[in-house]
């Protein structure tokens, strides 16, 4: 019943799911000072050099999730990354008031993304991505080494 839709929805669930690193890595250098002074805030040290690698991690992945380009790679490297930033940025457990419930919804929220990003290196990026061209383009690749003719499209 759902199979006419699963190109589709693959490509949505990837486009949504990349929306959130790239802007948040565009924010990020949009607002460099202020993302630097939150970092400060959280202890955390050589923070110029980790700012970079957030930026690279949520633009490179985020891109690449939103291609379909090296989707499970890239959503496994978005896991890796989630899981010290999700424990660092969003330490509900520590907070107190209304502040407790706001990083819990955080937190929550980031283990939601895992588990859509955990989704995506189980099946892939679906029927409309990169990889999928790039899969078709090696399977015919082969069929003519092996002097097999194309089937017409």
């Amino acid at each position: 019943m759902f199979d006419n839709i699963k190109p589709a929805a693959a490509l949505s669930g990837r486009i949504l799911l990349s929306l959130i690193f790239l802007l948040s890595g565009m924010m990020k250098i949009m607002d460099w000072n202020g993302t630097a002074a939150q970092m400060a805030d959280k202890g955390m040290p050589a923070i110029p050099f980790f700012l970079t690698m957030a930026i690279l991690f949520e633009l490179g992945a985020g891109a690449c999730l939103l291609f379909g380009f090296q989707a499970r790679s890239a959503s496994l490297a978005l896991v890796l990354y989630l899981i010290p930033t999700t424990l660092v940025f969003h330490n509900f457990w520590a907070a107190t008031g209304s502040e407790f419930q706001n990083q819990m919804h955080h937190f929550l929220k980031n283990l939601a993304i895992m588990g859509g990003l955990a989704t995506m290196i189980a099946h892939g990026a679906g029927a409309l991505s990169i990889d999928a061209l790039l899969a078709r383009l090696n399977a015919r690749g082969r069929m003519l080494r092996h002097g097999a003719q194309p089937l017409e499209q």
